[in-house]
């Protein structure tokens, strides 16, 4: 149940409520990922800082994939801004088109050519992550820290074949060797986690509630991701020390992944089909 301080986010549902983020996602992009003289390739390079920038940018396609599946939606239903009272004063329409949209954010075509890439690279960690947590969120479950309800939602989950399939540490495995490769590389660590603070408290400046919820829900299952798999050494984090919260968050922005790649693989399906015809 919805508290002060915990919400329902199947009460309030990430969808597209007209609020532009232009200048939030600019200035995470310019300032909160890397951009030193060590990098060679911001999304593609022998460091752990391009990896980091990577995984932002899967977090930025999961964002816009819930926007193009909620504008599409609104559209569908003839709902008008009207309808939508979310806190940010937004007099939208609806007029966008969400294919047009989808080709814009995520397309290979579009602003950024590897978004559905650096998507997949933030699921392969989302899903490693999980795998890491699975002992301790199934020992809550047995213990009652989990409610039974969440507990007979969150079993099948955990029991999920693609947790144990070797392929989706790919990404993790690359992470890792890139965290551990020198003295220097894993020194600099302090810095993925003072980016991933500052990830989080920059949703502050999100103008739009409904948006600033689920900005931050996402930003705190990244940057758990990140602890898990990361940690202060390179060789991951302690679960056991993980908050309750944090492994929340986790499965959150896993279940806003899978959603974001199932919008993905719906839209290309609908651009092949219009070409074709």
């Amino acid at each position: 149940m919805p508290t002060d301080d915990y919400y329902d986010t199947d009460a309030f549902p990430e969808d597209y409520t007209g609020y532009d983020g232009a200048e939030v996602w600019q200035f995470i992009h310019n300032r909160i990922c890397f951009h030193d003289d060590s990098l060679k390739d911001e999304y593609d390079d022998d460091n752990w800082k391009a990896d980091f920038n990577k995984a932002v940018s899967g977090m930025h396609s999961i964002i816009s994939a819930q926007i193009i599946r909620g504008l599409r939606e609104k559209q569908e239903q003839g709902e008008t801004a009207e309808d939508n009272d979310d806190g940010g004063g937004n007099d939208n329409r609806w007029t966008l088109n969400p294919v047009v949209e989808f080709e814009r954010r995520l397309s290979p075509r579009g602003e950024t050519p590897l978004a559905i890439e650096n998507l997949y690279f933030c699921y392969m960690l989302l899903l490693t992550a999980v795998s890491r947590a699975r002992e301790r969120l199934l020992q809550d479950c047995d213990s009652g820290k989990i409610s039974a309800s969440a507990a007979s939602q969150l079993r099948p989950v955990l029991d999920y074949p693609l947790l144990d399939d070797p392929n989706i540490e790919v990404a993790s495995r690359k992470l890792h060797d890139h965290a551990i490769k020198d003295s220097f590389s894993v020194t600099a660590l302090w810095e993925a986690r003072m980016r991933t603070r500052e990830l989080f408290r920059i949703m502050n400046c999100v103008q739009c509630n409904k948006c600033r919820l689920h900005g931050k829900i996402s930003a705190l299952g990244l940057s758990t991701a990140l602890q898990l798999l990361v940690g202060r050494t390179g060789e991951g984090g302690d679960v056991t020390r993980v908050h309750r919260v944090e492994l929340a968050a986790l499965m959150t922005t896993l279940a806003k992944c899978t959603s974001a790649i199932q919008l993905c693989n719906e839209m290309q399906s609908q651009l092949q089909e219009t070409e074709a015809s």
